[in-house]
């Protein structure tokens, strides 16, 4: 079995966490949840999330909604 590792990062001031467990190159991206942006790669392939305003959801279940948001870009 491989040595995996999973990055977790709070910032309290920021009222953020970050979870990442595929440490490589990819992007940030919406979801249906406004609290909630996902990390990843070219492929599509889910890297990680963050939660902004952690701090609300204190004493409650989350569940996430991991599934980027399509954007269409008006401008094109």
């Amino acid at each position: 079995m491989g040595k995996e590792r999973l990055s977790l990062w709070y910032d309290q001031e920021g009222d953020f966490l970050e979870v990442i467990w595929q440490v490589r190159e990819g992007y940030f991206t919406e979801t249906a949840d406004d609290r909630v942006m996902v990390k990843i790669d070219k492929d599509g392939d889910l890297l990680g999330f963050h939660i902004l305003g952690i701090s609300t959801i204190k004493g409650k279940a989350l569940e996430l909604p991991l599934s980027p948001v399509s954007r269409i870009d008006s401008a094109s």
